[in-house]
């Protein structure tokens, strides 16, 4: 007798996604007591988060020559 693995017995584990460790901001890395959550990430203050939603704006604002 041959097993055969119904689809429902695999068990397919869905990918990890890895720990943010560091301020998409600045690049600190972020410790327990000091974190500032927004848009599903994480930043080390509210002026790193700041800053990098000017740089999105930038980004998506054409710049007209």
């Amino acid at each position: 007798m041959a097993e055969e693995k119904s689809p429902l017995t695999t068990e397919e584990k869905p990918p990890v996604q890895e720990k943010q460790t560091n301020c998409l901001g600045c690049g600190k890395p972020l410790k327990k007591i000091k974190l500032y959550y927004r848009n599903g990430k994480y930043y080390c203050t509210k002026k790193c988060w700041r800053k990098v939603q000017k740089a999105k704006q930038k980004e998506e604002t054409p710049a007209s020559p």
